[in-house]
């Protein structure tokens, strides 16, 4: 079926963190917000009718994800979408990528161990590392020539302190977009394993990567890296469902998913999903794709508006290529504004909602981050917006 993605849908009083909480982030609610990683689309059809048919029985009381139906459901989406065979005692379930996160320094780490991370970064990293009591190290992104890669030297180094035990990698990255090659994870992987680093990939953006480009499950590249490695996924970002806290973490290696089990358990982690989380998980997998390729297909042309605007509007300001995940990362550096004369101008007086750079790292000082996943009269709002107070 064809979906309408251009359709305005007013999530105000439906308790829209987005929408009705921004006062906590930027001291007002009075903002066009695009900002927090959720989208404005209406989820897959037959999402909607699961829930609704579920929602029907009337009773919702504890659920198991424990049988075929919904294991069967992933394993045949990540074999499909990207030829990567997983078993189904891999799979653990969490609320959400940034508990699994959380989970993983707490069990692989100790107290004063380094873990490392590459900012500009999705800033829950820095959260679940310094609320851990654990320490941070950082393998900054190097930006050059308007594209991001990899310090793999520093990377070495920092991967040869004895107190390194973890390494968080963002996979597509957030928030600038890049979607790495099989190369650049080689390396990666190769690394963590001469200095026996466990490696934890965030791949929630996974699924959302655009046209010429291709995600790669960090486990599939190699018997080595399956036996170290720890992937993140979940269907929240994929299909606009992060409101039903439902994650796949999947974990190839025994001792390692055993041990993350134990700890999730000990903390009442939410081991098993709610029962709208279950029936969400097999719809969209079984027959979402149609929704997600159109999605795609929207969410590039929307960056392709936003970078033909700002060439020819907005000069100075410049949009990284995007790779993969519906998050436009813009560099406003040219402008020559401080850090909190560009939240003037955004917050204050353009009267938009974007994330500001500064939270991803210092990396990110200049940078703003937008959420294109929303109907393109509200990108256009927000672009206008912006215009008039930049020439202002």
């Amino acid at each position: 079926m064809e979906y309408n993605f251009d359709k305005v849908i007013n999530r105000k009083g439906t308790n829209s963190v987005k929408w009705e909480f921004m006062n906590d982030m930027f001291g007002t609610n009075d903002l066009l917000p695009l900002w927090v990683a959720d989208m404005d689309f209406e989820c897959p059809k037959p999402v909607i009718e699961a829930i609704q048919k579920r929602a029907t029985h009337g009773i919702f009381g504890y659920s198991s994800n424990d049988y075929e139906e919904y294991y069967i459901s992933i394993m045949n989406w990540m074999k499909k979408r990207y030829n990567w065979e997983i078993e189904k005692d891999w799979i653990v379930h969490t609320p959400g990528v940034v508990p699994a996160l959380a989970i993983c320094v707490q069990t692989f780490t100790n107290p004063g161990d380094q873990v490392i991370i590459q900012r500009p970064v999705y800033y829950p990293f820095t959260r679940v590392i310094v609320n851990n009591g654990r320490i941070i190290s950082n393998n900054s992104l190097k930006y050059e020539n308007n594209k991001y890669s990899i310090d793999y030297e520093d990377l070495e180094r920092r991967a040869k302190d004895s107190t390194t035990k973890l390494m968080i990698l963002c996979s597509p990255h957030n928030p600038v977009g890049r979607v790495w090659t099989k190369d650049e994870l080689t390396k990666i992987g190769e690394i963590c394993l001469r200095n026996n680093v466990i490696l934890v990939s965030d791949e929630i953006h996974g699924d959302l990567v655009h046209s010429g480009n291709k995600h790669i499950p960090f486990t599939s590249i190699s018997k080595d890296f399956e036996k170290n490695t720890i992937v993140c996924t979940a269907l929240s970002k994929t299909f606009n469902l992060a409101g039903l806290n439902t994650s796949s973490i999947i974990i190839a290696n025994e001792e390692l998913r055993a041990n993350f089990k134990k700890t999730s358990e000990d903390r009442n982690a939410s081991p098993k999903p709610n029962p709208f989380g279950i029936v969400a998980t097999q719809a969209a997998y079984n027959h979402g794709e149609e929704w997600l390729e159109q999605v795609i297909e929207y969410i590039e042309d929307n960056m392709s508006y936003i970078d033909e605007f700002l060439k020819d509007k907005l000069t100075k300001v410049k949009m990284i290529k995007s790779e993969g995940t519906y998050l436009a990362w813009l560099d406003f550096s040219d402008l020559g504004l401080s850090k909190d004369e560009l939240w003037d101008i955004i917050v204050k007086k353009a009267k938009v909602g974007l994330d500001d750079g500064s939270i991803f790292g210092e990396e990110g000082i200049g940078f703003q981050r937008i959420n294109v996943g929303c109907p393109r009269s509200i990108l256009e709002e927000c672009m206008n917006r912006i215009e008039k107070v930049l020439k202002e």
